[in-house]
């Protein structure tokens, strides 16, 4: 499993912890990585994610997943999540070529 949220790309950081001493030892913060399961209206299919719990908390704050992945930086969505994006779009494309059709 890659250590990298898929709306956030935030990845494991790198560092020196330092004593009171002053010796610096290597070490890695990981991130706080969640899988989620999200339902996608528009498409009729559930996508497992895996996300920061403050990615979780930003979804819910923006209304839903597809909020989220429109409101979302380009470079920083998972290749998943940017066919995903893609296909909502494509999506609602053929909805407003049927719906002025009528």
């Amino acid at each position: 499993m890659s250590r990298v949220c898929e709306l956030t790309a935030v990845r494991p950081l790198t560092g020196n912890k330092v004593s009171h001493s002053n010796i610096k030892t290597r070490t890695r913060w990981l991130p706080n990585l969640k899988k989620k399961k999200y339902q996608i209206q528009e498409l009729g299919q559930t996508l497992t994610l895996t996300l920061t719990a403050r990615a979780i908390r930003t979804i819910d704050k923006q209304g839903g997943i597809t909020a989220a992945i429109f409101k979302a930086k380009e470079d920083l969505l998972s290749d998943r999540l940017q066919t995903v994006k893609n296909s909502i779009t494509r999506h609602r494309k053929k909805g407003q070529k049927q719906g002025s059709s009528k």
